[in-house]
């Protein structure tokens, strides 16, 4: 895991019912991720939560990007 990682970072997922740290997504279930990939598009899709709360918009960037790398990985290997 990249040093960035290792600091506390979180996400308050309502579909997850839950608060996720970044750290967490290496091992999460697929389903969980996926359904963590959803929240966080939805929230990065809709500009009026950047203007709302730009510190979840940003997360939300953080973990929608981390989510889709790990994805992929696993779907190639």
């Amino acid at each position: 895991m990249p040093h960035q990682e290792s600091r506390e970072k979180w996400f308050r997922s309502h579909l997850l019912d839950r608060e996720v740290e970044l750290k967490e997504l290496y091992e999460m279930p697929q389903q969980d991720l996926d359904l963590l990939m959803a929240e966080t598009a939805e929230l990065r899709s809709d500009i009026g939560n950047r203007e709302r709360n730009l510190g979840k918009f940003c997360t939300a960037g953080y973990f929608l990007e981390l989510a889709r790398i790990i994805d992929k990985r696993r779907v190639e290997s």
